[in-house]
């Protein structure tokens, strides 16, 4: 997964130190956001074509990688 990571910047002179894919402006969470919306990788890389098949993994490494690092809150069921 480390050679994945390499290919995330963070810059603060880049997407206001966003996380992105090196040598674009595109952000990690947007391709999270995508993914997660349901659209198929290949017609995300067919709308952002700068962008590869490892670049789609290393944003998922990333969101892994932050996962574990982070609690987000979210909805739980409560009992009855």
């Amino acid at each position: 997964m480390g050679n994945l990571l390499e290919r995330i910047l963070i810059d603060p002179r880049v997407c206001f130190g966003k996380p992105c894919i090196k040598g674009t402006r595109i952000w990690v969470s947007l391709i999270l956001d995508q993914l997660a919306a349901g659209t198929p990788e290949k017609q995300f890389l067919e709308n952002y074509p700068q962008l590869t098949h490892e670049d789609v993994l290393a944003a998922i490494a990333y969101g892994a990688e932050a996962a574990r690092e982070n609690i987000i809150p979210v909805p739980t069921k409560t009992a009855p």
